[in-house]
């Protein structure tokens, strides 16, 4: 009888895998990196064939260290990156490259599609116009139109490796519905391709995949694939989702009126919400339609939010290359603020609300200020940003209480972000358990799909319900520290005004 469910998160930096047994419980995991090719700035894509490589490294490493026999593996479930787009031809194979989310270059599109229809799009989609797939498709149709009439559908990243592994043809690819609000042609409510916008902005209907539930089965591990990877063939894999789609519902913690950071390549933050209700107003909220279609998360991010932070790691840290630990020890010894300096986390622009001329940098300096001063002002420029949207989302939610802040993602892992988060925002930051959660969230959807969940041996002491025994006392909890409420109120303020004229400064 199958015991296990592997899931795999195919990520920016590199592609993880895990085992998890039917109590969700995980028992082995592995890694392999990932490359951006980035020539120059504003230009990122993926080689599909380097993310193929680097799945089933991940896959041979784990069941090579786990000692599980890959008969005892029940189900797979993959999810990955989620604005980026590739296109795949009738046999289902790659013909383009995987644009990524970092990726601007279609920004004339962008601006396209919000001056003719961005408040249409917002409507339909639930998410504003932004280096999204729409705009991404329309640069491909326009600048690069001898691949576009070779693409027979559009897929996430996440559903070409679903695809590659169990040999679907090009008319039998999918869209998974999380990644609705990104789509820039899709009507989220209705769960369908809108005939409107793809007619407004000549995208042929027949090009889109059919939009599935991450809940499906897919497909079917091949004979070629269980050749080269071990894992055994006809093993169902499922649709599965988007990489912060996944990372939510792996927390199962996330109650209506809760917040979720997701510190990661991008500084996600989010919330859960029982109704659909686009950001017509402000623009800076998206919706993303959860893996159970009746429920919706409302988010905004940083592009390479984490990004920043590991610059800073890498750039002021000498020819010898310091540890976030060190930084930090030197970073809390920096009062609440950073002594008036400022930093502005938008290296590559800004994504929610659409400013892409905005640039980061650091304002404020002053001779006293030190490598931890520069290292905590990155810190605090992203919770800074956070409050921004929060505010965005107390308009839209007045009823939510929004006192809880779950933090997930390589992040997590500070205390001190923690911390600052917690004093910024006003809320108790609550660190889960296990940071990687996207591996979680898909296990429990692959294995809710085939029924291989033990819901009475679940351990969700992290992730909602009642806790294990043992485990009562072992969620770390940060409350935020009165003493700098204030200060953090001041410069947030200043932090808003700053942002507001950055953007008049580098203009639209």
């Amino acid at each position: 009888m199958p015991e296990y469910v592997l899931s795999v998160d195919i990520g920016t930096q590199g592609c993880k895998a895990a085992l998890f047994d039917r109590g969700l419980r995980r028992k082995a995991v592995s890694f392999a990196p990932l490359e951006v090719c980035s020539p120059r700035a504003g230009v990122a894509w993926q080689e599909p064939a380097t993310i193929y490589e680097g799945f089933l490294a991940a896959v041979k490493q784990l069941l090579a260290g786990s000692g599980i026999n890959p008969k005892e593996i029940g189900v797979v479930g993959i999810d990955g990156q989620m604005a980026g787009i590739m296109g795949v031809d009738e046999a289902g194979q790659a013909v383009t490259v995987y644009d990524s989310w970092l990726d601007t270059r279609c920004r004339r599109y962008v601006e396209q599609m919000r001056r003719e229809w961005g408040q249409k799009v917002t409507q339909l989609t639930g998410g504003p116009v932004s280096f999204t797939h729409g705009p991404k498709i329309l640069w491909l149709k326009h600048e690069r139109p001898e691949l576009y009439k070779k693409v027979c559908k559009f897929v996430t990243v996440g559903a070409y490796m679903v695809g590659a592994i169990t040999g679907l043809q090009g008319e039998e690819f999918f869209f998974d519905h999380t990644g609705m609000q990104y789509s820039g042609f899709g009507d989220n409510l209705r769960r369908e391709w809108s005939d409107e916008l793809l007619y407004a902005f000549g995208v042929e209907k027949n090009k889109m995949a059919w939009i599935l539930s991450p809940f499906e089965v897919a497909g079917h591990i091949t004979p070629a694939f269980t050749r080269v990877s071990g894992l055994v063939q006809g093993t169902p894999v499922i649709a599965g989702c988007g990489d912060t789609a996944a990372s939510i519902y792996g927390t199962e913690a996330l109650e209506t009126g809760a917040l979720l950071d997701c510190a990661g390549t991008a500084s996600v933050l989010c919330s859960k919400a029982d109704a659909y209700t686009p950001d017509m107003t402000h623009q800076v909220i998206t919706l993303m339609r959860a893996p159970e279609q009746e429920q919706w998360y409302p988010m905004a991010y940083i592009n390479g939010g984490g990004l920043c932070v590991r610059w800073a790691r890498d750039n002021l840290s000498g020819a010898v290359k310091g540890t976030y630990e060190e930084l930090e020890k030197e970073a809390a010894l920096v009062p609440a603020g950073s002594d008036g300096l400022y930093c502005i986390p938008h290296f590559a622009g800004r994504v929610l609300p659409y400013h892409p001329n905005l640039r980061g940098g650091f304002v404020g300096m002053s001779w006293n200020h030190t490598r931890g001063h520069l290292y905590r002002s990155v810190m605090e420029g992203i919770a800074y940003e956070y409050a921004f949207y929060l505010s965005a989302l107390k308009k839209m939610y007045p009823g939510y209480g929004f006192q809880k802040l779950y933090t997930m993602g390589g992040g997590a892992r500070s205390r001190l972000f923690g911390q600052i988060k917690a004093d910024v925002l006003g809320v108790d930051v609550v660190i889960c358990d296990e940071v990687d959660t996207a591996l979680r969230g898909t296990a429990r959807i692959a294995a809710k799909a085939v029924g291989l969940l033990d819901l009475g041996d679940l351990s969700e002491a992290k992730y909602g319900g009642e806790p294990a025994p043992g485990q009562e006392d072992k969620e770390i909890c940060i409350r935020a520290e009165e003493e700098n409420r204030a200060e953090y109120a001041r410069m947030t303020e200043g932090y808003i005004r700053l942002i507001e004229k950055l953007e008049a400064f580098y203009g639209e």
